[in-house]
Parts: structure tokens; sequence; C-alpha cells
């Protein structure tokens, strides 16, 4: 019997997050409001075809686990309780019924809606949101996961149904830009490989976000950048800390597991910008980091501009909460390296995703604070 791995979502208090309310089903809450209509041209018979799926080497590919897109905490239960083979046999009786958004959902849609505007002004082009939905379900489960992909009018081509084998050898053949689950292992092994990953968990609220604009958050240090600097503030302290970024701004930093992911945002950015529609763009980005904007913030602003990368907003906190500023920004994903900053964002209804890469990863606590973040 092939073991599998279907731990649900975290959710971040232990408590099951309260959703936007939408039609309900008998899973639960459904696609009601969370629905929009995609509208595509007509084929020779009169009848609506979706777009192709683009070419992995032209496209931005996002691969999302489902148990972080939709809500699956009820099957857990049932293969907790009852083993694989009745969760199976759950799955298939119950595979008219769609499962609800989860947290990435929003993050998907909006990755769909700035597709739907790149269509519009290049119609040939390939250079679009890929959105690969990865899962260690047996094949079986896959009805149900079309069935819930159709209902909630998502556009998802592409599966990898693993029946609990890793995914990683999948995620490299996709040329995968950035991939979300819920399994810290899997995202490990994914940052080894030279992947952008992601864990992600569910707040006890979710704060309305744009449907119209995608809105991407990351942190600096161990995200973006390497953690270098977050070393020498680990060993040597905040003073230490300072001075050698003064001592070294002149000199850049290295890349951290998210830099290509920004890229990736950036190059459809200038499409937009390339017709007249920086104001209007429908991708914003921001740098939300606890740096100090004199003694440390110089680096990462010359470090970004050598590489070529804009950065829509910059926010140097100084050591301040960064949950606020979040909060106001309402992104439909921030990224992070410590624990301490994803929870206090979580906190405040922001979707917020843990990157477990660097010095912090041996230091992250719930109590932990940091100077380079």
């Amino acid at each position: 019997m092939v073991k599998m791995s279907l731990e649900p979502v975290q959710v971040m208090s232990g408590q099951v997050a309260e959703l936007p309310k939408v039609a309900p089903s008998s899973n639960g809450d459904s696609g009601g409001s969370w629905e929009g209509k995609r509208e595509f041209d007509k084929d020779h018979l009169g009848l609506t075809a979706k777009p192709k799926p683009p070419k992995p080497e032209n496209a931005v590919t996002v691969a999302v686990s489902s148990r972080v897109l939709f809500r699956t905490e009820r099957e857990q239960k049932v293969f907790e309780q009852k083993g694989v083979e009745e969760y199976l046999r759950y799955q298939i009786e119950h595979e008219n019924e769609p499962f609800a958004p989860g947290p990435a959902f929003p993050f998907v849609k909006a990755l769909e809606a700035v597709n739907a505007r790149l269509r519009e002004l290049y119609p040939q082009s390939e250079e679009l949101f890929d959105i690969v939905l990865v899962t260690y379900n047996h094949a079986h489960v896959g009805i149900r996961l079309i069935n819930t992909i159709n209902h909630h009018n998502l556009f998802i081509e592409r599966f990898c149904m693993t029946g609990g084998s890793s995914p990683i050898g999948y995620l490299k053949a996709w040329q995968t830009n950035l991939y979300l689950s819920a399994d810290a292992n899997k995202v490990r092994e994914a940052l080894t490989e030279g992947i952008a990953a992601a864990t992600m968990f569910m707040p006890e609220k979710m704060t309305e976000v744009s449907k119209s604009q995608l809105r991407v958050a990351f942190d600096g240090d161990a995200v973006l950048f390497s953690d270098e600097s977050e070393r020498i503030f680990k060993a040597h302290g905040l003073d230490k800390f300072f001075e050698h970024e003064k001592e070294n701004e002149d000199r850049l930093l290295d890349h951290g597991p998210l830099k290509g992911f920004l890229e990736a945002l950036g190059k459809l950015q200038k499409k937009f910008y390339a017709k007249g529609q920086r104001l209007d763009c429908p991708i914003r980005t921001y740098l939300v980091t606890a740096r100090s904007a004199a003694s440390s913030g110089i680096r990462a602003l010359k470090t970004l501009r050598a590489w070529g990368l804009e950065i829509d907003e910059a926010l140097f906190l100084a050591g301040a909460p960064k949950g606020p500023m979040l909060e106001k920004i309402r992104p439909h994903i921030y990224f992070d390296d410590q624990m301490f900053h994803v929870e206090g964002a979580a906190e405040m209804g922001t979707i917020a995703a843990h990157v477990p890469y660097g010095i912090a990863q041996k230091h992250n606590s719930k109590h932990n604070t940091s100077a380079g973040k």
C-alpha cells in the first residue's frame, strides 16, 4: 500500500478559519461570489473556446498544491480515522461536491485576472501565468478536483497527481517558477533543488483582496536576497550588522530563493508598460522589510537596481511589526523566512507564506526578532 501524505493546511491558531461568505454546498462554503465569468472567442462553430495553456518554456509557471488551493479538512479526518481505502471511497462518493476555496485561491484568481488582461493586449503571446495543480492524491480523486475547478470557474488544465510520491521531479520538468504547498518538507526539498517555494497557512480570517490587481509582497533577506546580512546579525548583533551594511553598501547582495519569481513578475509588468499601462498595471510588487532605510536600506535598493528589477513600493520598517502595513497593502500573498512575521501577518488577515531558507531557520520561534528582515 502506498503511504500518502495528506496533512491539511495548518490553521495558524489551531482554529478553523473563517472564509468569505459564498453559496453553500454539501461540502461547506463554495463558489458563489468567487465566480467570475471568463469570456473567450467563439470558435468556427460558434461555441465558446477556452484559451490554450502556454508552453512551459514561455510561461510563468505556478504550481499549487490542492491542499492550499482548496479546503480539505473533512477529507483529512476521514483519512486519519479510517485509512486510505475509505478515504478514496469517500472522495469518489462525494466527487460532485466541490471543495471550498483555500488560502491560495485568491492568489490564483488574481493570476487569471492578469492573464485575461495580457490576452487582450497580446492575443498570440504565451508569456502568461500557467497554473499547475499538484496533489499527492490518487488519480481517482482527480474527478472531484476537476469538478471543483469547473465549479469555481478556474482555468487549470495541467494536473500532477502523484499518488503519494514526491512531486519535485515533475516541478523541474514543468520549469516551475513558484511552488506553494502545505507540506513544509516538500517546500524545503523544492528550495534545495533551486525552485522558489513557500509553505502556506490558513489564517483565522482572510482580508478581502483586489480582484483586478495582483499584489505580491516580499521580505528582503533570505527571500529576495541571500541570508548573508542576517548571519552577521545573528552572530554579532545589531551594531555589527549596521557596520557591515555600511561597509558593503556598494557590494551587491547575493540572490535569495524568490528573486527569480520577482524577475518573472517584472517581465510581465513590462509588457503592460510597453502598452502605456504603467499606471494601470494589474501587477504590483512590494518590499516589506525590517531593515532601516538610512542604515541598511541603500544596499538592498542598489542590489535590486543592479539586477534590473523594479519594486513598486518599498517599506523599511526599522524593526516595527509588519502586520499593520500588510493589512493596508492587502497582498494576495506575502513571503517571509521567519515564522514570527508570518504569524504576525496572519493575525491581521494577510495570507502569508513561509520560505524555510537561511540561518533564521535555526532561530525561528514566535518570539524571534530580526534587524535585517
